[in-house]
């Protein structure tokens, strides 16, 4: 494939989980550290770059209800924890030599900005990397939702889902030695299998605005950069 990236602008979608690491419990600033050095590598072929930050390596809004909370205060401590991982990814950023906005839905004028979309546009084209937290701002709704959300709102080329598999597959490929990863795929096929990709909320918002999901594993070194030219294991939801 050729070595320039197939898109201008892309909104990474990074879950909590991802930046563990091999801890059970918060975020590890190693794993943050080289996220935020895949993110320079695209960056740095002129892609622009924007990222959602989940927040599930701290609190999850769907296992708080689990245990008989509020679901509505459960996913609201759910989306403050989306604002610590954004703010430790925008530090690890910031230490790579790059320009870095947080903007949440939810304002906290103290620590990040509030989320305008045409400040986040201005940034974007300034340069700078920009991490929305705080999903919608609303309960029940995802952080996948989130980004595809702010994927539309930014006109993004493509919305990047990293995960902790190398794709999409038909079965749980951790569970099931015999899975099989998909190519490709369409939104409707995604909706039709009632494939993990990503909720059905954010798969009929990426249908409708006629945005690819590319799904790759962000646990391995540059595979950010290698997916943007098309390179590299991953699945193309199209």
């Amino acid at each position: 494939m050729s070595n320039t990236p197939q898109y201008r602008r892309v909104l990474l979608k990074c879950s909590g989980e991802a930046l563990l690491g091999n801890q059970q419990y918060g975020i590890d600033v190693e794993t943050v550290t080289r996220i935020a050095a895949d993110i320079k590598e695209a960056h740095d072929m002129g892609v622009e770059v924007c990222v959602v930050v989940g927040g599930g390596n701290i609190f999850r809004g769907v296992s708080g209800t689990a245990q008989g909370m509020d679901r509505s205060s459960a996913d609201y401590m759910g989306m403050m924890a989306t604002v610590m991982n954004a703010l430790a990814l925008q530090n690890a950023i910031e230490q790579q030599g790059m320009d870095s906005r947080v903007l949440s839905a939810i304002p906290m004028s103290a620590v990040c900005e509030p989320y305008i979309r045409r400040r986040a546009e201005r940034h974007l084209e300034k340069g700078r990397v920009v991490i929305f937290a705080a999903g919608t701002g609303n309960p029940y709704f995802t952080t996948d939702t989130a980004a595809a959300l702010r994927a539309a709102e930014m006109k993004c080329n493509a919305l990047l889902k990293g995960t902790n598999v190398d794709g999409v597959y038909d079965k749980d490929p951790q569970k099931h030695e015999d899975a099989k990863r998909y190519e490709t795929l369409s939104h409707l096929e995604v909706l039709a299998q009632d494939l993990k990709v990503m909720d059905a909320a954010a798969i009929s918002l990426a249908r409708e605005n006629a945005i690819p999901i590319l799904v790759f594993s962000i646990q391995e070194e540059g595979s950010f950069a290698r997916v943007l030219k098309k390179e590299g294991c991953f699945t193309e939801v199209i």
